[in-house]
């Protein structure tokens, strides 16, 4: 009996309690009646209709008695019913609207919250809940597609160099490289189109392990100024090799020290250098700036050059990984398209912060902000492992 008005509607329980809250009083006001005749009658020689006969009076108030009593019964649950759908029927069936609606995926359906209390705590609740499955929702869309470009750009950087060294073995041996020069030339475009296919495959498998906090990082205190003259020397044969004038200007004080995984960190030098290199104008003027700046509480390094730039629709998108602008793609000098990205994680790992500003045919600057290691004295090494 308990589970089967368990299953009952909310409109049939609204009619099972409006009967009930008339016929209740009145049975009870019945039940009440006679128990005092009774009593009266056990008590004395009483009859009711003794009282009742030849007094009109009398009837006319016993039945305008009753007849009031019915009347307010039958006002109390039509206003009761009244309130009650407004409070509760109203606002339960715009909540199976809403709830109708997710059910058929429309996540754009909002209810329009006008009630206060407890109903409007549970429109508030409905409102929040549909936001997050709509962020949800297009959180999974956007990496769904991210994926799919995912797979298609690797299927594309693996195949280039793969198509090159076949190209080149089957020219072999099919006896195109008649000559010591040309057999030389094809052995060389081999190897460095091999050497292109594994710094590709190190690439993705290093952001794949940054991506999923598998890199333990080994952070210690740093100097600023000893840190960037190592990378200066580093980079300084790279691109005297590639002709590119290097400038650099340090505006710190030599004691500015900062905390950072070393070898991580120099990646991220590398990676905005390399960069550069690939995006060069190839003009006698080519040149690469760093320039290190104080903050107050942190350091600024800003590495500019002054290449092809990067197109303002396409700016904000450079540190998405295998994100490259079409100049990129058709480049022949390649690339994976995470090494910004790769830059993005590392520097967030660091508690910093990355971005990039460029105009289209003049330049791009490369700007990361990091705070300053207020302890003085002793380096420490912190080791976090992610």
């Amino acid at each position: 009996m308990i589970e089967k008005l368990k299953n009952i509607t909310f409109r049939t329980r609204m009619i099972l309690l409006s009967i009930a809250m008339v016929l209740v009083p009145i049975v009870l006001t019945g039940m009440s009646f006679v128990l005092i005749v009774a009593f009266i009658r056990r008590t004395e020689d009483f009859r009711i209709e003794s009282v009742l006969e030849g007094h009109e009076i009398a009837q006319i108030f016993m039945i305008d008695m009753i007849t009031c009593i019915v009347a307010i019964l039958l006002i109390s649950v039509i206003v009761m019913r009244r309130f009650i759908e407004l409070w509760f029927m109203q606002p339960l069936s715009e909540l199976i609207g809403a709830m109708g609606n997710i059910a058929e995926g429309n996540l754009d359906y909002q209810l329009e919250n006008d009630y206060t209390a407890e109903m409007g705590e549970l429109f508030k609740n409905y409102e929040q809940m549909r936001r997050r499955l709509k962020e949800s929702t297009e959180e999974s869309i956007e990496n769904e597609r991210k994926n799919r470009e995912l797979i298609s750009n690797i299927s594309h950087d693996l195949k280039t160099p793969i198509t090159s060294i076949r190209g080149y073995v089957e020219g072999i041996m099919d006896g195109v490289a008649d000559t010591p020069e040309k057999m030389d030339k094809y052995i060389r475009t081999i190897y460095n189109k091999s050497n292109e296919l594994s710094r590709l495959i190190n690439e993705l498998t290093l952001y794949s392990n940054i991506d999923q906090n598998r890199v333990p990082y080994n952070f210690r205190k740093v100097n600023v100024g000893e840190f960037f003259r190592d990378c200066i020397e580093e980079v300084g044969l790279e691109l005297d090799f590639s002709e590119i004038r290097l400038d650099y200007i340090c505006k710190v004080d030599p004691t500015t020290t900062i905390i950072a995984d070393v070898e991580q960190f120099r990646r991220v030098i590398s990676n905005i250098i390399s960069n550069s290199i690939k995006y060069r104008k190839h003009l006698p003027d080519d040149k690469i700036e760093i320039r290190i700046l104080d903050k107050g509480e942190s350091v600024k390094i800003e590495i500019e050059d002054n290449g092809k730039g990067i197109g303002e629709k396409e700016l904000p998108r450079i540190f998405e990984r295998f994100y490259r602008t079409d100049a990129s793609r058709s480049s022949s000098t390649g690339g994976s398209g995470i090494g910004l990205s790769i830059v993005k994680k590392v520097v967030e790992d660091h508690n910093g912060t990355v971005w990039a500003s460029s105009k289209e045919g003049e330049g791009t600057c490369i700007h990361i902000l990091m705070k300053k290691n207020k302890k003085q004295g002793k380096a420490e090494t912190i080791q976090e492992d992610e």
